[in-house]
């Protein structure tokens, strides 16, 4: 069998719901990484981040503001399913949303239970930054994404350059660090790996070593 068949997997790996928890900063390649995962293993895959995407982009449409509490609740408490279908849901204005909502208790408690009954339902593989920790803390894989900060913004810069938008890249590595501090300092669920967490560094990965890497670590998790 080749290192990057699901065929790989145990039969009775999978018999029972799996999660696979896949957290870690943005642009570090979890949700590529992810996406393939879940598609090559057969399950359902849920990009958390844009839960919270979606609920920014709900108060910003309502003309209100990502820290104001009141607002990011009501948002989060109303989100419809169309709402994850919205096709602004990524720019630096959601960018800084998310992770302002995300940082309020109340925000992260009305989203718990949805990200929760999505797992408990058939498994699957989630991205996010708190899955391993708090969302789904029994997952049977955990992986921490991670890429240095300047890799990091650099696929955020091209990203965005083939998008038309002619912004600098220190300006782009200067909002990810607002972010990245941000997500790691809140209160609540800070974005940190789980004790039992493998970690996988992408910054001198390209996409297919990347899945490769993670992929043999998957296997040797459902295997044990």
């Amino acid at each position: 069998m080749s290192a990057t068949s699901p065929d790989a997997a145990t039969p009775e790996a999978l018999t029972a719901p799996v999660v696979i928890a896949v957290d870690g900063p943005a642009a570090a390649g979890k949700g590529t990484l992810a996406r393939r995962l879940a598609a090559e293993l057969g399950l359902p895959y849920l990009d958390t981040g844009l839960l919270y995407r979606a609920v920014a982009r709900r108060v910003l449409l309502a003309g209100g503001l990502p820290t104001d509490p009141a607002a990011a609740e009501a948002a989060a408490r109303n989100l419809l399913a169309e709402d994850l279908q919205r096709g602004d849901l990524r720019g630096p204005d959601v960018d800084q949303g998310a992770s302002q909502v995300a940082a309020q208790p109340p925000v992260r408690a009305a989203l718990l239970d949805f990200q929760r009954s999505f797992a408990a339902r058939h498994g699957g593989v989630m991205d996010g930054r708190d899955i391993g920790t708090v969302v789904c803390p029994d997952a049977r894989v955990k992986l921490f994404v991670t890429a240095s900060p300047e890799a990091r913004a650099r696929r955020r810069w091209l990203e965005r350059q083939a998008k038309g938008e002619a912004i600098p890249l220190e300006e782009v590595a200067a909002e990810m660090a607002v972010r990245d501090a941000r997500d790691a300092a809140r209160d609540v669920a800070p974005m940190k790996p789980a004790d039992d967490a493998v970690l996988l560094d992408t910054t001198e990965l390209d996409a297919e070593a990347a899945y490769r890497s993670a992929w043999t670590l998957v296997q040797a998790k459902l295997e044990v």
